[in-house]
């Protein structure tokens, strides 16, 4: 585990929940304003460099504690001149903290105390405001020009010590109380400069808003109940309920309630239908923790805000070992089990939009019923989905969502061998699309990086994925995309023990990540696994890649005769198969091309391409029994 001294900014939205109900629309578009013209220039401008975007969260770096604070006064300076043309009640103002302290380096995530204490120093501020800790007030207090007010120590929620605390004196304020000097005690660091990140807390997970409104539900996590009444327990809660925000805030399909507007219900009974009508939520998650000797149990539950039906619940017991990693897993499959394609936020509004006629649709609901078509993985079935999809994106050309899954399907039909040519391009048009039109939705730029790699832009496809997995780690159809490439990247084996951790964060786990998953398994030498997965298909969802693989992993493993008939069945289907034809298909490297070479063989495809077959394919591969004497 490592750990490293980091400056942490946190932000909240002063009042959303109260903005947005008065005005939705409009309030969406100036928080998106504000992102794109203020806080991502800004950012820039201060040598910082967003590197993580959670849905309605951001993440950058910058290489000082007095850029911290600099782009912090320039952030608020920003937002003031903005507001000015602006009646009072449709203002943004915000609230921002700054902290100096220890992280736990996670990758490219960070965690712990430092973060924490940024979160809470956000909480004091005023709107407007910019409340610091002493540690940061020490360090630039010499080195800029803006003053700090002391606030006095501060005792917070989950610190065990209280945080001295300090008000910056922005340009036309004036101090709440005289000004005096810093206390001697102080002792001026000369520190290695640090590394801000710059975290949009979880109080207010709704201040960057995703693509479109567009009829999206909303979900309203509730403080988790504290059964066993300890401290431990407590921030156990807290940390979990966070956690969940993140991880269903990665999903852009719907939008997640702000945790400052949750708070409320802490610690008292709470009405799912009454919750639904005060925060504008459709559904409402709820749980309890509760410690026991040398075991934690959670359960969390999913209920419709409107009829107070329960849609889901689960529980989990866990050792009590690793309070931190428990935390982690439990919120990774919470946020599976509710968001992406196959989650039951989605699966709820698939049940709505079926009872509704075509003419009564709107364009989210077109998406939904798409994505469920797109789930069945047949050339019928994917074929009306970009039906279903395009009709979701004529209505409303902003659904970046749509364009994903309109990508996703136009690839399939690729691999189906529909147009093959059109289709990627229709795929990679799309795929683009979406990245433009939402940069923080992962989903976006895991198909986007799927376009770049079958056009053989594998760097370019690689700095996708990485991005793509910054943005949700833990999120299932990010996984599963990154799968579907690690083989190709050279990552076999990662890949594989990828697809381990996705089929246990969604064990129903839907039909066309099988397909990916059996490639995966097969490019890692995992055969066995690769028949299972196939086995979760029928042969009317093969594309020519799955009954090469099938064949081929048949008889790798000494299963001769239905490796045979596999191949028969194969050239009913396909009957120009062959391994020159297959392994001249884009996206594979020199390892996956051997592996199938390897197999092909062995099952007994033939290894020579017709002439014609190459002929469109500048460099071909041809084996040394095909190539023209």
């Amino acid at each position: 585990m490592d750990r490293k001294l980091s400056a942490i900014l946190a932000a909240d939205v002063v009042g959303y929940s109260a903005l947005m109900e008065r005005d939705e629309a409009g309030t969406f578009e100036r928080l998106r304003a504000g992102r794109k013209e203020l806080f991502e220039p800004e950012i820039a401008r201060h040598h910082g460099q967003i590197f993580k975007l959670m849905g309605d969260g951001i993440l950058a770096e910058f290489g000082s504690v007095v850029d911290a604070v600099e782009c912090a006064v320039s952030l608020q300076r920003g937002l003031a001149e903005r507001n000015a043309a602006v009646p009072e009640d449709q203002r943004i103002r915000v609230r921002i903290g700054i902290n100096l302290g220890e992280v736990i380096v996670d990758g490219e995530d960070r965690y712990g105390e430092g973060v924490n204490v940024a979160a809470r120093l956000q909480q004091l501020a005023d709107p407007g405001g910019i409340c610091v800790s002493g540690k940061v007030a020490r360090e630039v207090e010499k080195k800029l020009a803006f003053g700090f007010e002391p606030m006095g120590d501060q005792k917070v929620k989950n610190i065990a010590e209280p945080v001295q605390a300090f008000r910056v004196i922005l340009e036309g304020q004036a101090p709440r109380q005289p000004a005096r000097s810093w206390p001697p005690r102080w002792v001026w660091a000369a520190a290695a400069v640090p590394v801000l990140v710059l975290v949009l807390a979880g109080t207010a997970w709704q201040f960057w808003p995703t693509a479109t409104l567009g009829g999206k539900p909303s979900v309203a996590v509730l403080p988790f109940d504290n059964y066993g009444g300890d401290e431990a327990t407590g921030r156990l809660a807290d940390g979990l309920t966070d956690d969940i925000i993140t991880d269903l805030a990665g999903f852009p399909e719907f939008q997640v309630i702000a945790r400052n507007s949750t708070e409320q219900y802490r610690d008292q009974p709470a009405v799912p239908s009454e919750v639904g009508k005060a925060l504008g939520a459709g559904f409402v998650v709820e749980g309890s923790i509760q410690r026991q000797p040398d075991r934690v149990r959670i359960t969390a539950q999913l209920i419709d805000a409107k009829t107070g039906k329960h849609i889901w619940s689960q529980r989990w017991d866990r050792p009590d070992e690793d309070l931190f990693a428990i935390q982690i897993e439990i919120s990774e499959q919470i946020s599976n089990r509710l968001g992406g394609g196959a989650g039951l936020v989605q699966e709820a509004g698939r049940i709505t939009a079926h009872r509704k006629p075509p003419e009564n649709l709107n364009a989210y609901e077109f998406y939904l019923l798409g994505t469920e078509k797109l789930e069945q993985v047949n050339q019928a079935d994917v074929e009306e989905a970009v039906k279903l999809l395009t009709r979701a994106v004529e209505l409303d050309p902003g659904l970046a969502r749509a364009w994903v899954e309109l990508s996703h399907s136009h690839v399939i039909l690729a691999g189906f061998g529909v147009e093959p040519d059109k289709n990627r391009a229709l795929s990679a048009e799309a795929a683009e699309r979406a990245v433009r039109l939402d940069p923080s939705d992962a989903e976006a730029h895991v198909v986007y990086a799927s376009t770049l790699g079958d056009k053989g832009e594998l760097e370019r496809a690689k700095a996708e994925f990485d991005t793509a997995l910054r943005l949700a780690p833990g999120q299932f159809e990010v996984l599963t995309f990154y799968i579907d490439w690690a083989s190709t990247f050279g990552e076999p084996e990662r890949g594989a023990q990828l697809v381990d951790k996705a089929v246990s964060l969604n064990p129903g786990f839907p039909m066309w990540s099988a397909r990916i998953f059996t490639h995966a398994y097969f490019m890692a030498g995992r055969y066995e696994d690769a028949l299972r997965m196939l086995d979760r298909l029928t042969p009317e969802n093969y594309g020519r890649k799955h009954w090469v693989m099938r064949s081929g992993a048949l008889a790798a493993i000494g299963r001769t005769e239905e490796a045979k008939v596999s191949v028969t069945d194969a050239l009913r289907r396909f009957p120009n198969l062959t391994v020159e034809g297959l392994v001249n298909q884009p996206g594979f490297n020199e390892a996956e091309r051997q592996r199938l070479i390897e197999t092909m063989r062995l099952a007994g495809f033939a290894d020579c391409a017709k002439a014609e077959e190459l002929a469109k394919i500048k460099k071909p591969l041809r084996l040394p029994e095909c190539a023209s004497p």
